[in-house]
Formats: structure tokens, C-alpha cells, sequence
């Protein structure tokens, strides 16, 4: 009988924490998030995910974001297909489509946790 490795490795716990005292700190005692943490960092999420949306919302829209980006005109230099692609129309309202789909994330997260 030839030496094979064993294909079956042996039987883990679900989890390091399931051991018994793990998951606690010295004292005992689970910690626990301050309310005015979790509050402020749904806030500043909320926030952030507005903006991002009406960024992505307005900017294929706008001469200024779309048209005369320096970004943009240098990568259509290189790859002259890409205008074309780049400055069509449903291009531009599926990019603004993303921007609609975050801000409808933010309003939710807004209202979901608006009772905490």
C-alpha cells in the first residue's frame, strides 16, 4: 500500500470566538459601540453616498465633467472608438442611471435606520 496524504483534514470548531472567554475582553463584559458613534457614522455615510450619486447623477450631463475633461479628451486621443462610445446617449443615462441607484441606497439607509 502506497503512502497517500489523508484528503479528510480533521474537524475544526465553527469559530476561534465559539471557545470559551474569546470573544470577551478582560473585564467580562461584551463591548459595545457608543449610540452617538453608530448615529455619526450612518450620517456621514448617508452623506457621502448622496453626494457620490449626484456627482454620477449630473457629470455625463455637464460640458464641463463629460466634454472637457482632461482625462477624458486624452483617453479618446488614444483609443479614437471610444468618442463615439463616450458620447452616446444611452451611455450617459446608464452612468446617470448609477447615480440615481445611489442616491436611492442613501434615502433608504436614511429611512431604515432613522429609529436607532
Amino acid at each position: 500500500m502506497s503512502q497517500q496524504p489523508e484528503l479528510i483534514s480533521p474537524s475544526l470548531p465553527v469559530s476561534p470566538a465559539s471557545q470559551s472567554g474569546a470573544s470577551l475582553p478582560p473585564s467580562g463584559n461584551p463591548q459595545r459601540i457608543p449610540p452617538w458613534l453608530v448615529r455619526t457614522e450612518l450620517f456621514l455615510r448617508v452623506l457621502l453616498r448622496i453626494y457620490i450619486g449626484l456627482f454620477v447623477f449630473i457629470a455625463p450631463w455637464a460640458p464641463i465633467f463629460w466634454d472637457q475633461n482632461l482625462l477624458i479628451v486624452r483617453l479618446i486621443a488614444h483609443f479614437p472608438a471610444l468618442a463615439a462610445v463616450a458620447q452616446n446617449g444611452a451611455v450617459r443615462g446608464l452612468i446617470s442611471g448609477l447615480g440615481l441607484l445611489n442616491l436611492w441606497i442613501a434615502f433608504q439607509d436614511a429611512l431604515r435606520y432613522r429609529n436607532r
